[in-house]
C-alpha cells in the first residue's frame, strides 16, 4: 500500500474561485501534490488537504 504525506492549505473567504484554482494548480505542478479533500466551511472559507506519494528507494546491494 502506498504511503502519502499530507499538507493542509487554508483559503480565506475573500479568495476568488479563480485565485484558489491558481494556487492549487501551482501546488500540483511544482510540488507534485494532488487534491485529497476540499471542505467548504460555513463562513465561506475553504480548507484543502493535499497529498503526494512518498517514494522510498531501496538501497542497491551489489
Amino acid at each position: 500500500m502506498p504511503e502519502y504525506e499530507f499538507v493542509d492549505v487554508y483559503l480565506p473567504r475573500g479568495v476568488t474561485r479563480k485565485e484558489a484554482t491558481r494556487q492549487l494548480t501551482d501546488h500540483a505542478e511544482y510540488g507534485h501534490w494532488e487534491l485529497y479533500r476540499l471542505t467548504l466551511l460555513r463562513d465561506g472559507s475553504r480548507k484543502v488537504r493535499l497529498r503526494r506519494r512518498i517514494i522510498r528507494q531501496v538501497r542497491a546491494t551489489w
